[in-house]
C-alpha cells in the first residue's frame, strides 16, 4: 500500500526559506510523478510543481524561480525547496503521486496528509 508522509512546514517571515519533504513507502518514488499542491483557506487545491519519472520538472508560474522540486531515490523521498517565500504562499501543502503526467489534481492516486506553511509579512 502506497503511503506518503508530508513534513517540513512551519511559520516563517517573508523572504525566508523552507524545505518540505514527502517520504514514500509501499512504492519506489521514481516510479511515479510526484507533485506538490497547495490549498489556501477558502480556495481549491492548486498545482505547485511536479517531478516526473524521467526527472523532468514543471512549476506553476507563481513559484517558478523560487521553488525547486527534487527527489532522493535512495531515501525514497521528494522535496520542495521554497525560497523567497511570500505571504501569498501561505497554504497547506500536499504531496501526491500519479502514474500519468501529473499536472492535474484528478491524476493523483495517493496523497500525503498535508503540512502547513505560514508566511508573515
Amino acid at each position: 500500500q502506497v503511503q506518503l508522509v508530508d513534513s517540513g512546514g512551519g511559520s516563517v517571515q517573508a523572504g525566508d526559506s523552507l524545505r518540505l519533504s514527502c517520504a514514500a513507502s509501499g512504492c519506489t518514488i521514481d516510479s511515479y510523478t510526484v507533485g506538490w499542491f497547495r490549498q489556501a483557506p477558502g480556495k481549491g487545491r492548486e498545482f505547485v510543481a511536479h517531478i516526473r519519472r524521467n526527472g523532468g520538472t514543471s512549476y506553476a508560474v507563481s513559484v517558478k524561480g523560487r521553488f525547486t522540486i527534487s527527489r532522493d531515490n535512495a531515501k525514497n523521498t521528494a522535496y520542495l525547496q521554497m525560497n523567497s517565500l511570500k505571504p501569498e504562499d501561505t497554504a497547506v501543502y500536499y504531496c501526491g503521486a500519479a502514474t500519468t503526467w501529473g499536472s492535474e489534481l484528478h491524476e493523483y492516486d495517493y496523497w500525503g496528509q498535508g503540512t502547513q506553511v505560514t508566511v508573515s509579512s
